[in-house]
C-alpha cells in the first residue's frame, strides 16, 4: 500500500495529513478556508487519492502561512506514499478545460523539486482564499513532493475556473504518472535511479 502520515507544527500552522495514493478519492479535509477545502477535495477526488487532512493556521493574520504549509505536508506526504518509483510511468501532461478556463499541466515525478507557472488573476480573493497563495501552495508541494511541475494558463478570465483547472489538471496528472506499467522494469531513468 502506498500511503503516509505526515504532521507539522511551527508557530504559525499545525497540519495532520494521511494520504493513500491507491485509494478511491475520499476526502475529509478541514483548513477553515473554504474555497481552499473546495480545491483539496477536488484534488483527491480527480486523482483517487485518499486524504485526511486539518491545517490549524493564524487566519487572523492571512491565509498565506495556512496555504503554504499546507503544500509543504501535501507534498511530503506525497514523497512519503510513492516510496519506489519502479514501474511507475513518471510523466504526464494534461491540458484540463473549465468551462472559461483552459489549464495545461504537466509533471515529472523526477527526485528534482521545480515548479513554473504562468497563471495571473484578475481578482484578489476567491472567498477567503487569496489568490497570491496559489503559486505559494503549487510550489511549495513540488519542491517537498520532489517533482517537477508546470502549469500554462491557455485562457480564461474566472479565477475560480482556472485555479480549479489547474487542481483538476494536476490530479489527472499525478493519477497517471505514478501508475504502474508492467512494461517498465525499474524506473525510467538512464541513470538507473530517480
Amino acid at each position: 500500500m502506498r500511503n503516509s502520515v505526515v504532521n507539522r507544527s511551527t508557530k504559525e500552522t499545525k497540519i495532520s495529513c494521511s494520504l493513500e495514493l491507491d485509494g478511491s478519492g475520499i476526502a475529509i479535509v478541514d483548513t477553515k478556508i473554504g474555497f481552499f477545502d473546495h480545491m483539496l477535495n477536488t484534488l483527491a477526488k480527480h486523482a483517487s487519492f485518499d486524504i485526511n487532512f486539518s491545517c490549524e493556521g493564524d487566519l487572523n493574520v492571512d491565509t498565506h502561512h495556512s496555504v503554504e504549509d499546507s503544500g509543504i505536508v501535501l507534498g511530503l506526504a506525497f514523497k512519503e506514499a510513492l516510496k519506489s518509483k519502479d514501474g511507475i510511468k513518471r510523466y504526464q501532461s494534461f491540458v484540463m478545460p473549465m468551462d472559461d478556463a483552459l489549464v495545461l499541466c504537466a509533471v515529472d515525478i523526477c527526485n528534482r523539486g521545480y515548479y513554473a507557472s504562468d497563471c495571473k488573476f484578475n481578482c484578489d480573493k476567491v472567498g477567503d482564499f487569496e489568490t497570491q497563495t496559489v503559486n505559494e501552495f503549487f510550489n511549495s508541494f513540488a519542491i517537498n513532493a520532489a517533482i517537477n511541475l508546470h502549469f500554462v494558463v491557455l485562457r480564461g478570465e474566472n479565477a475560480h475556473h482556472i485555479i480549479e483547472a489547474m487542481f483538476k489538471s494536476l490530479a489527472k496528472c499525478l493519477r497517471d504518472a505514478i501508475t504502474i506499467s508492467s512494461d517498465i522494469k525499474g524506473n525510467l531513468s538512464t541513470k538507473g535511479v530517480i
